[in-house]
């Protein structure tokens, strides 16, 4: 099963995507779920739960976490108590990365090899401990920074991730994880990435409508 690991709606704030949109965009594409990693907070993505319902296609949360080294997706929170730092930008990578760990939840570097700022992990990713695996595919990358990610990830042995980080409807699906093994809920998501059963890649539904179109 194929899904896009990391999605964005206007509940990030830096966009105007409707969540329905995004839901019937997924299921044109014949994505098997999303998962929507709103910026800094995992209660903003709430009602997009309740779309997916509505419109039929599983709807996963998580959380993009704006650290000091780059950006970090985080799976498995249940609230926004996760943010003990009181601000929502430069967070200690490090603290980030244990603090969700020990909540029970993952982490995986979104993006990692993308310059952002002062703040890009890069190279230093292969230094950075308690991840659980690598976004190596990001629809809004270059396909070099995507590179450099998959060789970073069979470098340190970990499961890669792809998400799309769709911020509007014709990005959506571009880039997403194939899942060896079933996916119902978030329990399942992270015991099917703790076991190394996905793998990012380049959504074939997304290549197949931009062929027909």
């Amino acid at each position: 099963m194929w899904i896009d690991c990391h999605c964005h709606t206007k509940y990030s704030y830096d966009n105007w995507l409707e969540p329905v949109n995004l839901i019937r965009r997924a299921k044109a594409l014949g994505l098997d779920a999303v998962c929507i990693t709103e910026h800094y907070s995992y209660e903003a993505s709430e009602p997009v739960e309740q779309v997916g319902r509505d419109e039929g296609l599983l709807v996963l949360r998580g959380v993009e976490i704006a650290t000091d080294r780059g950006h970090m997706l985080a799976y498995g929170v249940e609230d926004d108590g996760w943010n003990i730092w009181g601000r929502n930008n430069y967070l200690p990578i490090a603290e980030v990365v244990e603090h969700i760990n020990r909540l029970g939840g993952i982490c995986v570097p979104a993006h990692p090899f993308r310059e952002i700022g002062v703040s890009s992990l890069l190279e230093g990713l292969l230094d950075l401990g308690g991840i659980a695996g690598v976004e190596t595919h990001n629809g809004g990358n270059r396909d070099s920074d995507n590179d450099l990610a998959m060789s970073a990830a069979g470098h340190m042995r970990l499961p890669s991730l792809g998400g799309s980080d769709c911020h509007k409807t014709e990005a959506v699906g571009r880039c997403a994880t194939e899942f060896l093994q079933p996916v119902t809920d978030m329990k399942s998501f992270i015991a099917a990435v703790r076991a190394g059963a996905c793998r990012g890649g380049y959504f074939p539904g997304y290549l197949q409508a931009a062929l027909a179109a």
